[in-house]
């Protein structure tokens, strides 16, 4: 189910709230665009400002926007297991198709509490977990080993966003758990290489500005045109890069923006990007014709 380009989808805000008609709109945009999964309450939806309310009312849209269309897998970890089980339970009750978990932040727990947090949540749902590792954001690196115990004991975890950087540890993981785990990049500027070594597609930040583009790499990549893929991969290595010249998803967010397709409104703490910065991307923009 999940598998080729999901969208790791921004949350639109105006005068300080939800912008419901903007996230309806974005939803539209990516059914359309042949989008494979939407991932609402992610980190590029900023999730760790949003409000439980929020939370659930962003969820609720998602799935009532995508349902019998595309599979919305949404976001509901935490850095407290009793608080990602609460979220959990509420994705499955509002008709989530599975809900993603990033390892918990900022507390670093070992490997051992990493296992017991996910198997907590796992037990109090009934929905497919993807897991979420990427150390850059947690200053957690879950290792595979944990990653193939987590599938081995728990049958409805099913896969994991993988965004650590290194290809030796995602192929470490694709290696101990098998064909039947999915690996997803968590990283659209590996993606390639991460389908050659056998992922099954990504969580993607550029798939808010290029849909089309990055369910065509995976499809392509899925039905072993190798050219094809690659070719896509080089075309989209600057727009990629662009969406990380200020922290995730300040760029994303600017350009659609710039787009038309949501207000300039970030939560804080996430500041504007710096004047040089929106010269930048709107020259990179307009290269991609985007605006």
């Amino acid at each position: 189910m999940f598998e080729g380009s999901l969208v790791a989808i921004v949350t639109p805000f105006k005068n300080g709230q939800v912008d419901e008609r903007a996230f309806r709109d974005l939803l539209q945009f990516h059914i359309e665009n042949g989008t494979n999964g939407i991932v609402p309450c992610g980190t590029t939806g900023e999730s760790a400002t949003l409000t439980n309310e929020e939370h659930h009312q962003v969820i609720s849209i998602a799935v009532e926007m995508c349902k019998d269309k595309i599979p919305v897998l949404a976001g509901t970890g935490s850095n407290a297991t009793r608080e990602a089980i609460e979220l959990t339970q509420f994705a499955q009750k509002a008709g989530a198709d599975g809900a993603l978990l990033i390892t918990p932040y900022y507390n670093k727990p070992s490997q051992q509490g990493l296992y017991e947090h996910f198997m907590a949540v796992a037990r109090e749902t009934d929905l497919p977990i993807i897991l979420y590792n990427v150390p850059g954001r947690t200053s957690v690196n879950m290792l595979p080993e944990t990653v193939a115990r987590l599938h081995k004991d728990q049958k409805n975890i099913v896969g994991i966003k993988e965004a650590s950087g290194s290809l030796g540890q995602i192929s470490e993981v694709i290696d101990q758990c098998g064909d039947d785990f999915t690996l997803l990049s968590g990283d659209d500027g590996l993606l390639w290489p991460i389908l050659a070594v056998g992922g099954k597609g990504v969580i993607s930040v550029s798939a808010n500005l290029v849909p089309e583009k990055m369910a065509l790499m995976c499809a392509r990549a899925a039905h072993h045109d190798v050219d094809g893929a690659q070719a896509l991969h080089y075309e989209l290595m600057v727009l990629n890069d662009a969406m990380f010249i200020e922290t995730n998803p300040v760029p994303v967010k600017t350009a659609l923006a710039l787009m038309g397709k949501i207000s300039d409104e970030l939560r804080a703490p996430l500041a504007h990007m710096s004047e040089d910065h929106v010269e930048q991307l709107k020259t990179i923009l307009k290269q991609y014709a985007l605006i």
